[in-house]
């Protein structure tokens, strides 16, 4: 989740229609396609290499990892009520969850050649800093081992307000917060006609993408049935701000229909003067017309919308760009091949339009049916003409061409396909990561999960 950022103090003002104003924010994000870059971002499990507890934030854990990469680095870190909960690079930043799952937010980026520069730079980082500390770092859907009252809660201000409200608002959120990690691409639109046309292919396949990158099987220590145990905490999270907004595929959807959705979703938190104001369950459309109590006086600002779309949790979200969310977190070349599958469905006309047409059948209620069943079966569902695992092959054939078109090639030649090799695998019959390791606890690691840290490690 966002480190704190610097505010834009526009007043939204309460005369004019909000869902308008806040419209022109998200119009705004728009560019053309020579500008368009990928942004990955990936979480991973911090563990103990003696005994694979989650670390403290402090003493010897993430306080001393966070301290540690910004002396050998010369960054400067974020601060929340005195206490470095991340850190703000030349174009990228670090974050903690709120278990202290290690968070890279990568640059926008040219190319997927350019993305694993980054996350191999990345991963030297944590060997370097993880060995000093006897700490190792496991790129994982779902904690496989501890509990939730294992984990340290990291001490930044939102965290504590969500910590709250989810309990009230569904059964999973606290495994959320606590025991998931994921994977994430974030890509750039052109227009309003691009972005609708991304936001409903992306939500259409998130299911599929949630079972080709599924890798977590295991809870406490034991397999429960489940291939994505993130996935299925997510079905119970927070639906009023999760999962497939129904109106994204419904006519007349458009930026403004995206920001009256947003002013409707119950709000966390007002950020002001360097600390987190709880609000939670309140509208951001009362807090514009000044109804919240103790805020009457303080008007809303185009920061605090934009710190608003961050706590809202659709599988696609919207903001300046589009951030794809069904992936668990997995091994280097799925963390590659996450960001590749979309530029290759996204970035090419004729991919994308493609992929629209594949997908142009399925209604919400079958999508939705599909994010229902995905935790647990996998590439096995069964579609109105096959299966889940052949539709993936159609998928990676569209996204294949979409990258063969961009001819972004690295020093040896090579364009960007190269990084669905892994995908391409799984959909013609390989194991996904979860069913690897099932593979391996019933196997080699006769039901010790606890061997999974040093085979997942980065």
């Amino acid at each position: 989740m966002s480190n704190p950022g610097e505010a834009d103090a526009t007043p939204i003002d309460p005369a004019q229609p909000a869902a308008r104003q806040l419209a022109d924010w998200f119009a705004a994000g728009c560019k053309p396609p020579a500008d368009f870059r990928i942004g990955t971002e990936h979480e991973s499990f911090g563990f103990r290499r003696d005994n694979f507890a989650p670390p403290p934030y402090a003493p010897d854990g993430i306080r001393a990892v966070l301290e540690s990469v910004a002396a050998a680095e010369g960054i400067e870190p974020i601060l929340d009520a005195g206490n470095p909960i991340g850190l703000k690079g030349r174009g990228f930043s670090i974050s903690l969850e709120p278990g202290g799952q290690f968070e890279l937010s990568g640059a926008p980026l040219a190319s997927i050649h350019e993305t694993k520069r980054e996350i191999d730079a990345h991963i030297a980082r944590v060997h370097r800093i993880g060995e000093a500390l006897g700490l190792g770092f496991a790129p994982l859907g779902f904690h496989p081992t501890a509990r939730r009252a294992d984990f340290d809660w990291m001490p930044k201000g939102r965290y504590a307000i969500m910590r709250a409200y989810m309990q009230k608002v569904g059964t999973r959120g606290l495994d959320m917060m606590l025991r998931t990690c994921t994977v994430q691409a974030n890509l750039d639109f052109a227009s309003e006609a691009d972005m609708v046309r991304k936001m409903r292919v992306g939500l259409a396949l998130q299911p599929l993408a949630t079972a080709l990158f599924a890798n977590g099987p295991f809870v406490e220590g034991r397999p429960n049935g489940l291939l994505s145990n993130r996935a299925d905490a997510w079905l119970d999270t927070d639906n009023a701000r999760a999962g497939i907004p129904r109106m994204v595929f419904e006519d007349g959807f458009g930026f403004e229909r995206y920001a009256d959705y947003m002013l409707d979703i119950p709000m966390y938190f007002v950020y002001r003067d360097g600390r987190y104001i709880d609000v939670s369950g309140k509208s951001f459309r009362d807090f514009i017309a000044g109804r919240l109590e103790g805020l009457a006086a303080e008007p809303a600002t185009i920061g605090d919308f934009a710190d608003h779309t961050t706590t809202t949790f659709p599988d696609v979200r919207l903001k300046r760009f589009i951030e794809t969310r069904g992936a668990d977190s997995g091994n280097p070349a799925m963390l590659l091949a996450q960001p590749a599958l979309w530029t290759g469905l996204f970035y090419d006309d004729a991919a994308l339009d493609a992929a629209s047409a594949l997908i142009r059948d399925l209604s919400w209620e079958q999508i939705v049916h599909l994010r229902d069943e995905v935790p647990r079966h996998g590439l096995d569902i069964a579609l109105p003409t096959g299966t889940l695992r052949d539709l993936a092959r159609d998928v990676l054939a569209i996204a294949a061409d979409g990258l063969k078109s961009r001819a972004r090639t690295n020093a040896a030649g090579e364009d960007e396909r190269i990084y669905l090799a892994p995908l391409e695998a799984i959909a013609h019959g390989a194991p996904t990561q979860a069913e690897h390791w099932l593979g391996r606890y019933h196997g080699a690691w006769h039901g010790d999960a606890t061997r999974i840290f040093a085979e997942a490690a980065l």
